[in-house]
């Protein structure tokens, strides 16, 4: 089978079935990925219990990297404001995502408003962005202001640039590359800037990783940069594809950047519960779901042409199917059901390799779901089905 990441094939044979095993909870026969050890109903409905045993999980596949298990919260440590941990860093201790340690009493970091570690490629249009469905680059939306055609941008590029570090610890991660922060180029944000403004076929910045949250104060000086010196009307939309755990004052104001140049913000709505989303990426999710609609409330009707925001859930074999959609799809319609909602078919990676492709039966079934309650739904990473199994 061929899968594709960041531009390179790779070759790898999945899982024909959803590997059966007994939760070390309720000791049950379920679908289970080896790394957690604990079945979904007791993640929903046992938590406390079960909760031991994802904490583990963590603490292992963390310690690999040289990663902290949890946000530091030393009493006499440094604060870090830019995502919403807030870690309190003590001496000789490092953040959450890496990129910042308490050194002698001072806080250091490889990532600051100045520079960044990162990967920076141009990505052809169309590209295979999670927004691709509906943005400007493929459907010429709001021309002229924010697309150069009224159709798709053949010719044209995306600016991705890949970060390295993140403040989630998703077991399921396909960039999972983003945890050794230390071997990223570091680049400073005038020479990130530069790049853009000098070549015209540039019509996108879409930050990802990782995930930019640990470096939105560096995004933000590239994007003022970037705008104040384009010239000719020209076009330059600035999105993101993050977990969305950002600080809320920054996200605003990276809201405002995407506004003004007509970018799209993809929020990855990974699950509807906090000890759902705890067991599959190491954190809660709260402050996720209270900046998506903050930004829907802030900026949706300043700017009715092309949605700002929108969200996609990967689809977990055994953890995140039909159901959790729904629940994610009530929220999002709760707050406007015209917003853009895609289903992304998941492939096993990093630590859940494990797990199959999702089957056939639950991506469709997801989508229906979905569709209940939004108008605009999208299934993802559809040409993964024709190696799906059928069913769990």
């Amino acid at each position: 089978m061929q899968l594709t990441w960041c531009g390179f094939v790779i070759f790898r044979s999945v899982p024909s079935r959803m590997p059966r095993a007994r939760c070390k909870v309720c000791g049950e026969l379920k679908p289970i990925s080896e790394i957690l050890g604990v079945c979904k109903d007791c993640i929903l409905t046992r938590f406390e219990e079960a909760i031991a045993y994802i904490a583990e999980a963590h603490k292992k596949v963390r310690a690999r990297f040289g990663l902290p298990a949890v946000p530091p919260k030393s009493e006499d440590g440094i604060q870090c404001n830019v995502c919403s941990h807030k870690c309190k860093i003590g001496i000789g201790e490092r953040g959450y995502c890496g990129l910042r340690w308490n050194e002698n009493g001072k806080l250091i970091s490889i990532s600051t408003p100045n520079r960044a570690p990162l990967y920076a490629y141009l990505d052809p249009h169309i590209t295979n962005c999670c927004a691709a469905w509906f943005c400007p680059a493929t459907t010429g939306a709001g021309y002229p202001r924010y697309a150069v055609k009224r159709g798709a941008e053949y010719g044209y590029y995306n600016l991705a640039v890949f970060f390295y570090g993140c403040n989630f610890s998703c077991l399921f991660c396909q960039n999972w590359e983003h945890k050794r922060v230390m071997e990223g180029d570091l680049v400073k944000a005038e020479e990130l800037a530069e790049r853009v403004l000098r070549d015209d076929k540039i019509t996108c910045i879409c930050y990802f990783g990782g995930s930019p949250e640990p470096h939105l104060p560096f995004t933000i000086r590239v994007n003022d940069i970037v705008l104040k010196n384009i010239e000719n009307n020209r076009v330059i939309r600035i999105c993101y594809e993050w977990n969305g755990a950002g600080n809320p004052i920054l996200v605003r104001k990276v809201g405002e950047q995407a506004l003004v140049s007509g970018g799209i913000i993809k929020f990855d709505l990974k699950a509807p519960y906090p000890e759902l989303n705890f067991a599959l990426t190491g954190v809660r999710n709260e402050i996720v779901f209270e900046n998506f609609k903050m930004l829907y409330e802030e900026f949706w009707h300043e700017r009715p042409e092309i949605p700002i925001i929108t969200a996609t859930t990967l689809l977990v074999p055994g953890y995140i199917g039909p159901d959790e959609v729904e629940e994610i799809a009530k929220f999002i319609a709760s707050i406007d059901p015209e917003i853009p909602y895609s289903l992304l078919v998941f492939h096993p990676d990093f630590m859940m390799l494990d797990l199959p492709i999702t089957p056939r039966k639950i991506a469709y079934e997801s989508l229906d779901r979905a569709k209940k309650y939004l108008k605009n739904v999208h299934l993802g990473n559809i040409f993964l089905l024709s190696s799906a199994p059928n069913e769990l």
